[in-house]
């Protein structure tokens, strides 16, 4: 993995300031302690870091094409480069190093923009082509690789793999964007394409973006999407097979490295089955890791110890205590903006042990977006069914009351918290969905921000986030709509962006075989009722995999990787909780209700409710006020 970062001069060719270019650069080093470069010409500055994984002794980063006219910087891996060699080999290219930067350098010579349909990988890259006077942005189709941007006042264009690359630039505005405050509390993330700045953008994945000196307007470009179709005919069992052999493949290409290779391991269905398939490709042991928990209800690490045992793995664990609530500071720094899962903590220390073993490491993330494995869309498929039983006119009036009446019981056993339920299903689908996603509900949001910080939203809700995304969604089936919504939210805003930095903080390379954009199409082709069935999310995937993971990993109820945030603010840091929630940053930056946010962690602390999720959320953002003012 590396870091990128670019300055263009959209207007003429100024020059570029090669210190400033060196400062951005080395903001990014943690992406690429191995090695830096940069190029400079007239008008555009690139920037690399590098971490070197294939062809140690080349692939030295910006790249220039043979004839010196086109200059890549990227970040990623192209599993496919062998092939795509060939075929440029076969064209009259000729190459000097054995690394996948080349083949994007050619490949964009040979085929133009079309060049990212042909790759298989992860990748965010930029490449400038003096004959025709472009810079072409490209990021991956699933979001694994990150890439921001922006346009500055004085006519530069610039961009970067981190958020704090593009701060480095003097002239960045950073005025904070409202709406990407609402998103923020309602998702716990902010989802592409905005940032917390109102004039800085993540390009979207699955998109490219062209651009031409004087060309006065530029829109991002969107090349690929996934699409929901019911397509794959066969039994149960060949369709079972096929999964477990393309998956097999997806992670075969991804063990190819000339540093150690290793695999999160956290006990769960889809780290297991990496691992499963990882032990069957390699002779040597996997290097496994994972983290534990003192509180029983959040450790996995018995079921790690299982598949590690079956599999003969090399197997570290580490546990995480609420000391590590001093990485809060570390944390707003990794993501420079707020960012508020929680599991961001554990990630990050599964993530430096991982580095004591290995440069590169596999990881499971990507099956419950694929195959339908989280609670919440077995819930939105049974909201569904009843939205569809009874007339919105009738439903809505008559749920939303009873959901408004019905008491919010955190401290009741969970058959007796049945309010998010009718207040969902007292809401249209989409509405619905994310009621059951959001850190913060409507209500909740609405109580905590300040009468300036509403005025200046003018009505926005995050739930547009999902609106727009569904008008081009291409499916109508209930489940495979929210699974479409997660690929295009919460993984690339949360899950990809959480496991990037985390990693990168450590010179970590993360690969996914689950988000494979083959086995994805693919697994995106199965019936709706391959992927949830009754109660049982993930089915035809579990079912593959019997004879290579027990049961008890298989079917045990899914845990996640969370932390036990709501007795460590009552406990061990309740202090810190007050001391950063009431001070003088969260009263003196006008965007909440002082009066709400005292009586929230009153009434998390005493136990009345449970507010764990939206004071974390809090938290982050606290931080990320402390380290921005």
């Amino acid at each position: 993995m590396c870091g990128i970062v670019g300055i263009f001069d959209l207007k003429e060719k100024r020059e570029i300031n090669r210190d400033l270019l060196h400062v951005m650069n080395e903001s990014q080093f943690h992406r690429g302690p191995d090695e830096g470069g940069l190029h400079i010409e007239s008008g555009l500055g690139f920037g690399h870091r590098r971490l070197s994984i294939i062809d140690l002794s080349h692939g030295q980063q910006p790249m220039h094409s043979a004839d010196g006219n086109v200059v890549l910087t990227y970040n990623g891996e192209v599993y496919n480069f062998p092939e795509l060699r060939k075929e440029l080999e076969g064209l009259g290219y000729n190459f000097k190093t054995h690394c996948d930067t080349e083949v994007i350098v050619y490949a964009w010579q040979a085929w133009g923009e079309d060049c990212v349909l042909r790759l298989r990988g992860m990748f965010a890259f930029a490449i400038w082509d003096r004959d025709k006077q472009t810079l072409f942005l490209a990021r991956d189709r699933l979001g694994i690789k990150p890439l921001f941007y922006s346009e500055l006042k004085n006519g530069q264009f610039i961009f970067s793999s981190e958020l704090k690359a593009l701060k480095e630039h003097p002239e960045l505005s950073k005025e904070i964007d409202p709406t990407a405050i609402e998103e923020y509390f309602g998702f716990g993330y902010i989802p592409d394409p905005k940032t917390i700045y109102k004039d800085v953008y993540k390009l979207e994945p699955g998109y490219c973006l062209s651009l031409k000196r004087g060309q006065k307007t530029y829109q991002p470009r969107q090349y690929w999407d996934v699409k929901f179709s019911s397509i794959h005919q066969g039994t149960e069992q060949e369709l079972g097979e096929e999964l477990i052999s393309r998956l097999r493949e997806a992670v075969d290409i991804r063990t190819v490295a000339d540093v150690p290779l290793g695999a999160f391991l956290s006990g769960g269905v889809d780290s297991s089955a990496i691992v499963a398939m990882m032990a069957g490709l390699t002779p040597e042991p996997v290097n496994t890791c994972s983290i534990s928990f003192g509180d029983p209800k959040f450790n996995e690490a018995q079921f790690a110890a299982k598949v590690a045992e079956r599999y003969h793995t090399a197997h570290r664990v580490e546990q995480v205590d609420p000391e590590d609530f001093s990485l809060i500071d570390q944390l707003a720094g990794i993501y420079d903006e707020p960012y508020a899962d929680s599991s961001a903590l554990p990630t990050y220390r599964v993530c430096e042990l991982a580095k004591k073993q290995a440069t590169v490491v596999l990881s499971g993330d990507g099956g419950d977006e694929n195959l339908a494995g989280y609670r919440r869309h077995r819930w939105h498929t049974y909201e569904d069914r009843m939205r569809s039983l009874m007339p919105d006119g009738i439903r809505m009036p008559l749920f939303g009351l009873a959901g408004q009446i019905y008491p919010k019981a955190d401290w009741a056993p969970k058959i007796f918290r049945a309010k998010s339920t009718l207040e969902s299903i007292g809401r249209s689908s989409v509405e619905g969905y994310f009621h059951s996603v959001s850190v913060q509900s409507n209500e909740l949001r609405n109580r905590l921000f300040s009468e300036q910080l509403k005025s200046d939203l003018q009505g926005y809700q995050a739930v547009e986030v999902f609106k727009r995304y569904l008008k081009n969604a291409p499916t109508e089936d209930a489940l495979s709509m929210v699974q479409y919504l997660d690929m295009k939210t919460y993984l690339p805003g949360d899950i990809l962006t959480k496991v990037d930095r985390a990693s990168m903080a450590h010179s970590l390379e993360v690969r996914v075989p689950l988000l494979d954009h083959q086995l994805v199409e693919w697994m995106a082709g199965l019936n709706p009722d391959m992927k949830l069935r009754a109660r049982e999310g993930k089915y035809i995937f579990k079912k593959s995999l019997e004879n290579h993971l027990p049961n008890d990993i298989l079917y045990r109820p899914k845990m996640g990787f969370s932390v036990p945030l709501g007795s460590w603010f009552k406990g061990p840091l309740k202090d810190k909780v007050n001391d950063a929630l009431l001070g003088e940053s969260m009263q003196q930056c006008g965007l909440f209700d002082q009066a709400f946010l005292n009586k929230m962690v009153s009434q998390h602390q005493s136990g009345l409710r449970d507010y764990s999720a939206p004071i974390w959320s809090l938290l982050m953002f606290e931080r990320f006020l402390s380290k921005a003012l």
